[in-house]
């Protein structure tokens, strides 16, 4: 593996941890795709740092848990500033 795929990869997964950052925050802040950011985190840094990457996995977890949450609050927002006008 390339150094800077190694350097991306931690970088990535101390940037989710820091910031408690979703995968598409973290490819937007990085400018690579979703899927990028995923096999960086899942894979990739497994082989490089298994700690890290399990930290960086437990706020991914949580992330995918209340994103249906958060996904009806953005709609439900949406609607609110549809009826102010």
């Amino acid at each position: 593996m390339k150094d800077y795929i190694e350097e991306r990869a931690i970088d990535i997964a101390n940037y989710i941890i820091e910031n408690n950052a979703t995968v598409r925050q973290t490819a937007k802040q990085f400018g690579i795709s979703k899927s990028t950011v995923h096999k960086d985190v899942t894979e990739r840094l497994m082989q490089i740092n298994p700690t890290l990457a399990k930290e960086a996995r437990k706020v991914l977890d949580v992330n995918k848990q209340e994103r249906h949450i958060r996904g009806g609050m953005a709609t439900k927002e949406k609607y609110q500033h549809m009826h102010k006008d």
